[in-house]
């Protein structure tokens, strides 16, 4: 997948329409200064935006391969283009997400995309992990490893909402505990 191109793409269709969007999933990591492989790139928009993005990634060749009220999820088939994915924020919780997101500089400075915080993408993976159990094990190494990488920074108040939506609570004081005493 050419990501670069890729992002130049969508960077400048969002823009057009005015869609909002933040990078979530492995490149968000990767952005966060986490090193992580991945072959897609994940978006957060806002779910009254779905239309235009499903226009805006059907007119550009790609194919939509799921489609429900939380997620678009679409594959071209030119290797270049990839695979795309979308979480649609209509709930408080990816809304106050989307806003929160800052942008950064990606790619050594050629592009410039807003991010979700460090707080955020660990309560993206807190949820996907409580509702697929498949995902747990990835998703707590790459939670731990983002709390490691930017403790003491981090809104723990945050943190602590995330893991107690999905009565987790003590997963995060295990993982603060082993923070601490590796110090």
């Amino acid at each position: 997948m050419d990501f670069i191109s890729t992002f130049k793409f969508l960077i400048e269709k969002f823009n057009h329409e005015k869609i909002d969007f933040a990078i979530i999933g492995g490149l968000a990591l990767q952005f966060s200064g986490i090193t992580r492989t991945t072959l897609d790139i994940d978006f957060l928009v806002l779910g009254e935006d779905s239309s235009k993005v499903k226009d805006i990634m059907l007119k550009k060749g790609y194919n939509l391969i799921h489609e429900s009220e939380d997620v678009l999820n679409f594959v071209s088939d030119k290797p270049d283009f990839g695979r795309v994915d979308f979480l649609l924020a209509h709930r408080k919780y990816s809304v106050s997400m989307l806003k929160r997101a800052e942008k950064k500089e990606v790619f050594a400075g050629k592009l410039t995309v807003k991010v979700l915080k460090i707080e955020d993408q660990i309560g993206l993976k807190v949820q996907s992990s409580s509702n697929d159990p498949q995902r747990m094990h990835q998703d707590m190494a790459d939670i731990e490893l983002l709390i490691k990488h930017s403790y003491p920074n981090l809104d723990l108040a945050i943190l602590k909402e995330y893991f107690g939506l999905f009565e987790r609570a003590k997963q995060l004081n295990e993982i603060l505990e082993r923070i601490k005493n590796a110090e």
